[in-house]
């Protein structure tokens, strides 16, 4: 594997694909990953069918590239997990959200093409990031065997993950953390934490550059990311 397709987080831009799609198509990027977080923004928690649209457009995309990965976002297990009292969470939406992330699986070349971590050759891709903290306290004993401690995480549910430093919700590139990514000789690309451009530190790109201020103005600007897996 080489050249990996990167779509950050969503939250209910479903041109984001029709993007996708074209490049795709007329690049040479061999694989997709889209980071998650989906669905929810500011202000759209009645507008059920801007999800829909979004969801369909993310089956759409997830049928003409089954190999795509998918990580889960917070936005998107707040409806799994049942985590009601979540920013933005749309209580009209939710069997819709519910009903379309399984939708999306089984259109999947496999079912665990949709996870909470994936890992492509010398990179980690994920919502926020694995932190050397989070391995510290949760997976002390594993903290030796990546590929362990990727599965033990894919297993975790909502006790093990809905906490600040987890893989859904740790924010790294703030003060000193983004020293403290695990392992340090693997690079990661994460969402969640917006960014005015794609944000390089150290063994970490942070590639949320679609998310919107709560008035609806662009925070940054707009770009995907393509990135060498090797």
């Amino acid at each position: 594997m080489s050249n990996i397709f990167v779509i950050p987080d969503v939250h209910l831009k479903p041109w984001m694909f029709d993007q996708a799609m074209e490049i795709m198509q007329n690049t040479d990027c061999e694989r997709a990953v889209c980071l998650g977080d989906l669905v929810d923004d500011w202000g759209r928690e009645r507008d059920v069918e801007l999800y829909r649209e979004t969801l369909d457009k993310a089956i759409e995309f997830a049928l003409a590239f089954p190999d795509t990965l998918w990580c889960y976002g917070n936005h998107d297990l707040a409806y799994l997990w049942d985590q009601y009292d979540h920013p933005g969470y749309s209580a009209k939406a939710a069997g819709l959200v519910r009903d379309k992330l399984e939708e999306l699986q089984n259109a999947l070349a496999a079912p665990e093409n949709l996870a909470i971590i994936h890992r492509v050759d010398n990179m980690l891709f994920s919502h926020a990031g694995l932190t050397k903290e989070f391995v510290e306290v949760m997976l002390y004993d594993m903290q030796d065997d990546v590929d362990c401690i990727l599965e033990t995480v894919n297993g975790f549910g909502v006790e093990e993950l809905w906490e600040e430093n987890s893989p859904l919700w740790a924010r790294p590139q703030d003060g000193y953390r983004f020293l403290t990514m695990y392992p340090e000789d693997l690079f990661q690309v994460v969402g969640h934490t917006p960014v005015k451009e794609v944000l390089e530190q150290k063994n970490l790109i942070t590639t949320d550059t679609f998310s919107t201020y709560s008035n609806g103005m662009v925070l940054g600007n707009e770009e995907f990311v393509w990135v060498d897996s090797v």
